[in-house]
């Protein structure tokens, strides 16, 4: 499901796209139809023009896995973006890579990639820094654990291994983490970002060492 600026939808969507983000099914007219696998969500928020709208709660915000911010293509790749599009649509010509049973297996190859019990502590000690941080007035949830460790099982079946060593971890801190956070006061003060903030803590706690025989 591909939703489009979603801090520009009514309150009533919102709580339609909660219901298929947690529960996995739809409910239209009364009717609840289940949503087959494999699904998952990408939704974009347009940063301008949300006047008179209303930004998705933290509750909701949590259940995102990661925040990936586009911006700009370079001055090459927007040559090529032109260029591309001169007699058709690149879109048009896309095809299926892989079958759904193919995705379902390398879903279920990464749910049973190993994680050590250091690596457990590990993600946990940085959600709890967030939420003891002097810049930080809502820190990572329990919810934002699961999902750090989740994609760093993803990270470690992208490099081939089967297993999760700390640099996954650090990897994806800040995709998953940047918009599960507040900054409070002094950050805002301090000009300070959210990816700022979470970079510092990353360096400050110490990164586990995992020896593989």
């Amino acid at each position: 499901l591909l939703a489009d600026e979603i801090n520009r939808t009514s309150s009533r969507t919102q709580s339609a796209l909660l219901e298929v983000m947690e529960e996995g099914q739809v409910t239209v007219d009364g009717v609840t139809r289940n949503i087959q696998e494999p699904f998952f969500v990408i939704a974009t928020q347009n940063p301008l023009g949300s006047a008179g709208t209303q930004m998705l709660p933290e509750s909701q915000m949590d259940r995102f896995m990661v925040l990936l911010s586009m911006g700009y293509p370079t001055i090459k790749e927007e040559m090529i973006l032109m260029s591309q599009r001169k007699v058709s649509d690149p879109l048009d010509d896309v095809n299926e890579v892989i079958s759904k049973e193919e995705l379902l297996s390398m879903q279920k190859e990464v749910n049973e990639i190993k994680v050590s019990s250091l690596i457990y502590q590990y993600i946990a000690m940085l959600s709890d820094a967030t939420r003891r941080h002097d810049m930080i007035q809502l820190g990572v949830s329990p919810r934002g654990s699961l999902a750090l460790c989740r994609m760093a099982k993803a990270s470690a079946f992208l490099a081939g291994r089967d297993y999760v060593v700390p640099e996954d971890v650090a990897e994806i801190f800040l995709d998953v983490s940047a918009h599960r956070i507040l900054l409070n006061a002094k950050a805002r003060a301090g000009h300070m970002s959210a990816a700022d903030v979470l970079k510092e803590l990353l360096q400050k706690e110490k990164k586990p060492v995992i020896r593989k025989k």
